[in-house]
């Protein structure tokens, strides 16, 4: 068996497909903390002071056994008050919440129709559901409405879900988000919107980009708290019954041992941050823009709109060997590749985040331009 792991690990070297863990060096290019807050001082000040009144490090267990802490439920409270959802429940990671929602709401002889660029943990959720899933071309808002009718029209009698993010998180663009939206109510049908890379970047406050849909009943969407909130974890906003049924029936949530009670607190003072100090995330939109100019001037690559810049490259020697560039020249920036993306689209993602400066975004596509011309030669 060892013997089948080793070819299967040499395939994909020879690929320029291996992966491999490596510490954070140089200028943060790559990372998701958008808002600059993973380090900052008022979440360690929040988690100092949680520590402080007596909240312990782990939960001890599950929620349902006794790892319900009231820094959890207290997290709930406000989360769903803040993104104007009638429930809130708090997740270990996104890629276990998405698990969970995928996994156990969706039921024999349902429908769900997702976009194909989709995160893996809503692939993963999918695997393990027992509705039927298809997969529909990205950001094609008709082609969600044709597979549901296509559906309709061989007999499918279940209740359709739409899947999307809200802002997909290697291309940084948007989905059709109204347009989905009128198709769920045409059909009847609930509509899951992954926010992982939206919250506290877009939308009022900083509440994503489906901010003015949540509260619907066919509504569902997932914040993530370890992205630009700076902690970890993830919230799932949903009508009541979906988070009773999700906290009887979801695997994923029923047997995980809670998420710490200190992150609890973390996300609290995240969410009070993206309502109270506007101008940090308008500092980000003002770098976003000036990268972009900085980025069309200096490079072949296409803005993307967002704080999220894919430069794809194509194949997957060519970007690893740009990354590498990349890395002597002092930056931290990392190359994606497939099965991640799709083939023939290997790239570097490149973020913009408040850990770095206009003088290094300018300085970093200098040299970006250099080591591309570099790699031509």
């Amino acid at each position: 068996m060892p013997g089948n792991h080793e070819r299967a690990l040499d395939a994909l070297s020879r690929r320029g497909r291996l992966r491999t863990l490596e510490p954070a060096h140089g200028l943060d290019f790559t990372s998701n903390d958008y808002l600059g807050l993973a380090q900052s001082r008022a979440l360690a000040d929040a988690v100092e002071a949680a520590i402080a009144r007596g909240v312990p490090v782990g939960a001890g267990g599950s929620r349902l056994l006794r790892g319900n802490h009231a820094e959890h439920e207290l997290l709930e409270q406000e989360a769903a008050h803040f993104f104007g959802g009638e429930t809130a429940l708090y997740f270990g990671g996104g890629f276990i919440a998405n698990t969970a929602l995928f996994s156990t709401l969706p039921a024999r002889g349902d429908l769900i129709v997702y976009d194909e660029l989709i995160h893996a943990s809503a692939h993963e959720g999918m695997r393990l559901s027992k509705a039927e899933a298809k997969a529909v071309r990205h950001n094609d808002a008709q082609g969600f409405d044709d597979a549901i009718t296509a559906w309709r029209a061989t007999g499918g009698t279940g209740q359709p879900w739409i899947a999307i993010e809200s802002l997909y998180s290697m291309d940084g663009d948007r989905a059709p988000i109204a347009e989905l939206a009128a198709i769920a109510d045409r059909h009847d049908a609930m509509l899951i919107v992954d926010e992982a890379h939206a919250t506290g970047v877009l939308g009022p406050d900083g509440r994503g980009l489906a901010a003015d849909l949540e509260g619907r009943e066919n509504v569902v969407t997932v914040h993530t708290c370890g992205k630009a909130l700076g902690a970890t974890g993830a919230l799932v906003i949903a009508p009541r019954t979906i988070r009773d049924f999700l906290v009887n029936r979801g695997r994923a949530f029923i047997y995980a041992t809670a998420p710490s009670p200190l992150m609890a607190a973390a996300v609290r003072a995240a969410l009070n941050i993206c309502r109270n100090d506007p101008q940090r995330r308008q500092r980000l939109h003002d770098l976003v823009g000036f990268a972009a100019r900085e980025l069309t001037t200096k490079t072949r690559f296409a803005a993307s709109g967002s704080q999220i810049q894919p430069l794809i490259i194509g194949s997957d020697g060519t970007a690893m060997a740009l990354a590498t560039a990349m890395k002597t020249r002092g930056y931290d920036i990392r190359a994606i590749r497939p099965p991640t993306v799709p083939e023939g689209t290997s790239r570097l993602r490149l973020t913009i985040t408040l850990n770095v400066s206009e003088l290094e975004i300018t300085r970093l596509i200098d040299d970006l331009a250099a080591a591309e011309a570099e790699n031509a030669a």
